[in-house]
């Protein structure tokens, strides 16, 4: 199957865990109502995107808050990407922690992100995710019905060999739940997308909070998606809403085909070490 429907949830993140699940779950009901295979959240969607929430509002794999996404995917029977969450891990460690589950409620992908956002921009915004979080260490691809899919964070897709390693293990569309602010968002985010979308010749969708403007980190908002040949499908403004876009993933082979940039790497003089899957 190759067609793939997917619902983004630009919605807003409150400091009451409860409304946000709620508001999870408005966003499952709406995508069964669209038809889509898919629903996604954004980035830290149960959690107020500041340091110090981070540890205060983590939980385990089998907290209240995974396990209702598990549930909700399960009941509405569709895939959730539950956009990240802060997550402690076994070792104690606090995580910001993508997963996707299946038709059946099923983890069927974690991803830890792996690099933490600590920028100071001049005249713009400063954060430290270190100053919590503990960084992941792993480029996560997943299977489904629809093929291989990948996975990141935010701040992992500026990193150029994180789009190319999840292509290199099969992966035709790129699952990025993120929150840029309003000092990197205008400059890097369409930017960002467009150019990973190019370089890898694979569909990305891009899925952020929507802005709360009283909120100690501002997102910038303006979900995402884009096709393999770099152009723009759809793109929110700020504002709190849905959007969905059907895909043909059979669109990349094509492209690939026209344009054969992976074929033609020259793994001769540069390589990057991939997973097996």
């Amino acid at each position: 199957m190759s067609k793939l429907k997917i619902l983004q949830a630009q919605m807003p993140v409150s400091a009451d865990k409860e409304a946000n699940l709620s508001a999870a779950e408005r966003a499952c009901r709406a995508a069964v109502s669209s038809g889509a295979d898919l629903a996604a959240l954004p980035e830290m969607f149960c959690c107020p995107y500041d340091t110090v929430n981070f540890p205060v509002y983590a939980e385990g794999e089998d907290g209240p808050v995974l396990s209702r996404c598990s549930a909700l995917a399960r009941d509405y029977g569709i895939y959730l990407s539950a956009g990240s969450v802060p997550e402690r891990g076994e070792d104690g460690a606090v995580y910001n922690t993508a997963y996707v589950f299946d038709r059946e409620g099923r983890r069927i992908a974690r991803h830890r992100k792996a690099h933490l956002f600590d920028i100071d921009i001049k005249g713009g915004q400063a954060f430290r995710e270190s100053d919590t979080l503990t960084a992941g260490n792993s480029v996560t691809t997943f299977d489904t019905e629809f093929g291989v899919l990948g996975l990141c964070v935010c701040y992992d897709f500026r990193f150029p060999e994180m789009g190319r390693l999840m292509a290199a293990e099969g992966a035709r569309l790129i699952l990025v739940p993120a929150a840029f602010n309003p000092s990197t968002g205008p400059a890097h985010w369409e930017l960002m997308f467009r150019a990973q979308s190019m370089f890898n010749q694979i569909f990305t969708v891009g899925t952020a909070p929507a802005l709360d403007p009283p909120g100690s980190y501002r997102s910038w908002g303006h979900s995402i998606v884009v096709d393999p040949w770099g152009t723009v499908l759809a793109q929110m403004g700020t504002e709190e809403g849905y959007q969905t876009v059907e895909f043909d993933l059979t669109e990349t082979d094509s492209v690939r085909r026209q344009l054969p940039l992976l074929a033609h790497r020259r793994t001769d003089l540069y390589t990057l070490k991939e997973n097996s899957r």
